[in-house]
């Protein structure tokens, strides 16, 4: 079987426009602010927005659009917005305060974030999230947040990889919740005026696009099984990366990439799809059931230290090896960073370790995270004191005291900076339509620092959006409310309910669940860690095969009038299946190694990443032809202006 991939290059078919501001790096966001269009407090409130998502992005701007005065209808498929994936993120949010006094600067934030995503991001985007990055630290203290203080109570951080700075604050090992409450606290207030509608346990099945403009979505209620019409006069989505694609990995196993897909098909840009990172420190698999893995922080890579024996398949006690037949690899690969290097070449350096049989565990698949001379250095209560909860969770997980003996950790997904395409609005190739968050691609490139997610979502949630958003409503205030009785709703809920219907009448044989473990283990065999032409290919035929037969073959207990969560799950793995291929597609696309999308093909002698900037310097924005359609291949070229293009040195 032969898969046929359509790239055309010479007729674009989308509008890319960036919309960035003219001027100096340092003053296009206050420039944007001064001279946007503006929508009076009056007129606010006869504006409606609908925001998809509750976390980290999706819940302050929610709040912040509310408190402003305009009316927001809130979803998630969550019991609550409490528990939106952000509460996993553990380590911590950077900001360029530089109470260190270390030589910490906003252009210091934004050249390490422009480097870490080896130069395949818009300078001024990533700017302007450096830019505001010390209003997201003052705005979350103010609420509440209980970072972590020096003795004397000012504010401490640490470092995370890729920098040489100490400019990451946390909250114990649990900051993405307590980001995630300080949101929340402010939404709640917010549905307390009645200003936010919130609708939980809602799943988003379709985008409603009314004279080419987004203008509403439609639901399924997982408690009733009704399918439900909302409007509004733009919509918002924060939902989240697709990191879920491998089957395993750090995510909840409720996270996808459906709400993206969905806008795709109508007629969003997908940028960089094959922007996915792989986390270097996570648990590994510890049986064939797991349905997801458990991060470990970046954070604990401050004070632990990676190794694996010198010996090739040493099955002895790692308290029982002598520090001389110890390989810490990272310190000799990178003296500069040492431990603390970017992701994507923490997570490449321990697969090749393993793939040349020095891994530990009784897979093989499992380096060292040893915290022994930290804990001599400084105490255990020290160490409990910055990690405790990861100590914790790590031993209910294993059994392993991690005080006593190292941490087993293997990389694992996590996280997607590719995305739906945004201009330097936040608005897609939709008119109307906004994605923030990890759901958008604007400022990671090919590889995000840690503790920049909850930047990002932070900053386009509290201090982007509510901006930007103003400049498409304010041409929208003669607009009347929308009615969900019209045509485009009603052929919207018609084609909603015949996909339901459309797997209900299959009745198979296997379970979706099955079906999503197989197309996990293809990506991460062929679009993982690593990628070779000759693998991506064999992806995208497996693919394809896989696909078939799960549509004439899955089984979906239950009816469709009720708690069904079969329903849920099957619609989410056919988009999987699109979405895969997309990813496998792009890769195949772009001929060069940069960040976390390594080919082999393309690597320097010593094993690093090869970037093409001569060909491959722009954002690949993938447009939707239709079903059975190869998509078609848009190009936004990366200028780079205020910085000099360089190849990525972590040594």
């Amino acid at each position: 079987m032969v898969v046929k991939i359509s790239i055309i290059k010479k007729h674009i078919m989308l509008k890319l426009d960036s919309k960035t501001p003219e001027g100096p790096l340092a003053e296009k966001w206050s420039k944007y602010k001064s001279t946007c269009k503006l929508v009076n407090p009056a007129n606010k409130t006869k504006l409606d927005v609908i925001v998809v998502g509750t976390g980290v992005a999706g819940g302050p701007a929610a709040a912040t659009l509310a408190e402003l005065g305009y009316n927001v209808k809130c979803f998630c498929f969550q019991d609550t917005p409490r528990r939106a994936h952000s509460v996993a993120a553990q380590g911590g949010i950077n900001a360029a305060k530089n109470y260190k006094h270390d030589g910490d600067s906003d252009y210091r934030l934004f050249y390490d974030m422009l480097k870490g995503g080896d130069f395949r991001s818009r300078e001024a985007d990533v700017y302007r999230c450096a830019e505001v990055s010390n209003n997201v630290i003052d705005q979350m203290t103010a609420a509440g947040l209980p970072f972590a203080r020096e003795y004397g109570g000012g504010l401490t951080t640490r470092s995370f990889g890729g920098v040489q700075v100490s400019r990451t604050f946390y909250a114990s090992g649990q900051t993405g919740q307590q980001c995630l409450l300080a949101g929340y606290t402010a939404m709640a207030r917010q549905i307390f005026k009645g200003k936010i509608t919130m609708y939980s346990r809602r799943e988003m099945l379709e985008l409603v696009l009314i004279n080419g403009k987004a203008r509403g979505i439609i639901t399924r209620n997982l408690i009733t099984g009704d399918i439900e019409k909302y409007s509004a006069h733009a919509v918002v989505l924060a939902t989240g990366g697709y990191g879920t694609i491998y089957y395993l990995s750090t995510l909840a196993i409720n996270s996808n990439a459906s709400a993206q897909y969905l806008a795709f098909k109508k007629g969003a840009g997908w940028a960089n799809p094959c922007f996915i990172q792989i986390h270097p420190s996570c648990i590994p698999q510890l049986n064939p059931y797991q349905g997801k893995l458990t991060l470990m922080s970046e954070s604990l890579r401050n004070d632990g230290r990676v190794w694996v024996p010198k010996q090739k398949k040493d099955t002895r006690n790692p308290n029982d090896i002598p520090e001389e037949e110890r390989d810490y690899y990272l310190e000799r690969k990178y003296p500069s960073f040492g431990n603390l290097v970017p992701r994507d070449i923490g997570s490449r350096a321990a697969k090749e370790m393993c793939d040349a049989g020095y891994g530990v565990g009784k897979t093989g698949l499992a380096v060292y995270l040893d915290f022994s001379d930290a804990i001599k250095k400084f105490g255990q209560k020290v160490i409990a004191d910055r990690y405790g909860n990861l100590f914790d969770l790590y031993e209910k997980m294993t059994g392993i005291n991690s005080y006593e003996e190292p941490m087993r950790i293997y990389p694992a997904g996590h996280y997607t900076m590719g995305g739906l395409w945004v201009d330097y609005n936040m608005m897609t190739t939709i008119p109307g339509l906004f994605a923030i968050g990890e759901c958008n691609f604007s400022v990671h490139g090919a590889n995000r620092l840690g503790a920049s997610s909850l930047l990002q979502g932070a900053a386009d949630g509290y201090f982007v959006l509510p901006v930007t958003i103003g400049n498409y409503l304010a041409d929208e205030i003669k607009t009347p409310r929308i009615s969900t009785e019209l045509p485009e709703f009603i052929e919207a809920e018609k084609n909603v309910r015949e996909r339901e219907e459309k797997f209900m009448s299959i009745q198979g044989k296997q379970t979706v669940t099955s079906f999503r473990k197989r197309l996990g283990s293809i990506m991460w065999d062929y679009c993982g860690i690593k990628r070779t032409e000759e693998g991506l290919k064999k992806a995208l035929v497996l693919i394809e095969e896989l696909k078939k037969e799960f549509l004439r073959d899955v089984k979906i207990t239950g009816n469709l009038n009720e708690y069904n969560t079969e329903i849920i799950k099957t619609l989410r793995t056919e988009d999987a299946f699109e979405v895969a291929k997309l990813l496998c597609m792009d890769a195949l696309n772009r001929r060069e190694s940069c960040g976390a999308h390594f080919r082999e093909e393309f690597q320097t002698p010593e094993g690093e990443a090869k970037r093409n900037d001569a060909e491959f310097k722009y954002v690949s924005v993938w447009e939707y032809q239709g079903e059975d359609k190869s998509p078609v291949l848009n190009k936004e070229d990366l200028k780079f202006d205020f910085v000099e293009l360089k190849e990525r040195n972590y040594k």
